[in-house]
This record gives C-alpha cells, sequence and structure tokens, in this order.
C-alpha cells in the first residue's frame, strides 16, 4: 500500500479544520439556555442518561469536570449535584472493584518496595481523612486514584465515604458554574473552589505527617542480617 506523504496529511488536517471552521460560521450553534430548554423537553431521558454516561466514562481517565459541567447546563443546580454525586460514587466503586479484581495480586506481590508499602500504609492507615484530603484537591485525577486505592488495603467503605464527602465542593462548584452558564456566573464560585482545594492540600498534609515514620524507624525495624 502506497504510503500517504507527509505533506498530504498536512492538506487533509487543513480541509478538516476549514470545515469545523465553516460549520461554527454558518450552522445555528446552540447556546446555552436553547440547550436547557431541549433537555427539559425530553422529560428523564437526560439525566438518566447523564447518570449513565457519567458513571461508566469517568471510570476511564475523562475528567468528571466535563460532566459537571454539562449536568449544571441540562439539568440545574439540584438535580445536576445529585446527578454529579451518585455518579461519582458509582464510578469510583466500579474502578475501585475494577483495579482490585485485576492488580491487587500484583501490588501485593511488591509490598516490600519501599513506595509501595508507602502509599499502601499512608491510604489504608489514613481512611477516610486520607482519601477525603485527596478528592478536594482538583488537580489529583480522579479515575488514577481509584485505580490505586483498589489495588491497596484501603477498604471499600471508608474508600466510598472519602470520595463522596471529599468530592462535594467540587462537584458543587463545577455544577452550579454550569448552571450559571444560563444566566449570570457568580465569580464567587472560583474563589470557593480554591478555599476548598487548600483545604484539601492543608488536610493531606496533615495525614501525611501523621503516616510518616519517624526517621530511622524501618532501618530499626528492619531485622538484623543473621551470617
Amino acid at each position: 500500500m502506497e504510503r500517504v506523504s507527509g505533506r498530504t496529511k498536512l492538506i487533509l488536517a487543513l480541509a478538516v479544520l476549514a470545515l469545523f471552521a465553516a460549520a461554527a460560521v454558518f450552522l445555528p450553534i446552540p447556546g446555552p439556555a436553547d440547550l436547557r430548554r431541549w433537555a427539559a423537553a425530553t422529560g428523564p431521558a437526560t439525566p438518566l442518561l447523564l447518570l449513565l454516561a457519567y458513571s461508566l466514562l469517568t471510570v476511564a481517565p475523562i475528567p468528571r469536570t466535563v460532566f459537571n459541567l454539562a449536568a449544571g447546563l441540562l439539568v440545574g443546580s439540584v438535580a445536576g449535584i445529585a446527578i454529579g454525586l451518585v455518579a461519582t460514587t458509582i464510578a469510583a466503586g466500579l474502578s475501585f472493584g475494577l483495579a482490585r479484581l485485576l492488580g491487587r495480586d500484583l501490588v501485593t506481590r511488591h509490598l516490600h518496595r519501599a513506595p509501595v508499602r508507602l502509599v499502601n500504609e499512608r491510604l489504608s492507615g489514613g481512611g477516610v481523612l486520607a482519601i477525603t484530603s485527596l478528592r478536594l484537591i482538583p488537580v489529583v485525577p480522579f479515575a488514577p486514584l481509584s485505580y490505586l486505592c483498589g489495588v491497596s488495603s484501603v477498604r471499600l467503605v471508608p474508600y466510598l465515604v472519602g470520595t463522596a464527602l471529599g468530592s462535594v465542593p467540587g462537584t458543587v462548584a463545577v455544577v452550579i458554574l454550569g448552571d450559571a452558564l444560563t444566566g449570570d456566573t457568580p465569580p464567587a464560585l472560583l474563589v470557593c473552589y480554591g478555599v476548598f482545594a487548600a483545604a484539601g492540600a492543608i488536610g493531606l498534609v496533615r495525614v501525611l505527617k501523621k503516616r510518616s515514620p519517624a526517621p530511622g524507624a524501618e532501618e530499626a525495624a528492619a531485622p538484623a542480617p543473621t551470617g
């Protein structure tokens, strides 16, 4: 088969971009208010489909922010927050179970390695507070953290409770922001989101300090070599 040249690929890419630009200019693009009216006209179909998509697709590394914005935009703050929190908990449980089913044996075999053991101890020993603090920090990816918790020794119930609690501030802020796109956007939301992130970071630092072994503790605990 003849290989496509670099120039041909560039021309095709430019053609695709031109098509998108033309569509944006000439085709009617619905605004936020139009999308809200369309979602309301579908009845319960939109909330159910949104819940299903949110629950399943965020098991993969797809940002929850996209779905939270869509929830606020399409169904409003109250229903959007409810959908966001329920779907987050479902996705967290699915990710946890999948990781535990497929990967826990592998991690267990490597628990003698210091980095893996340290992460495992901080997650399992920190309990709800450790999970909550991690979930409060926006830069900590949702799905990878779920997988890591699944292959650690953290128990399911503290994990789900911590995930639900830690997801509340960010979910509420982003859903309300999506809802506000149909009208005025309160600038105080950004301030609130920053405060929540800072609170999560402070809580995480406190948990990690509490769980960190004292200098020399691991060496003292190690068995003396025989022979």
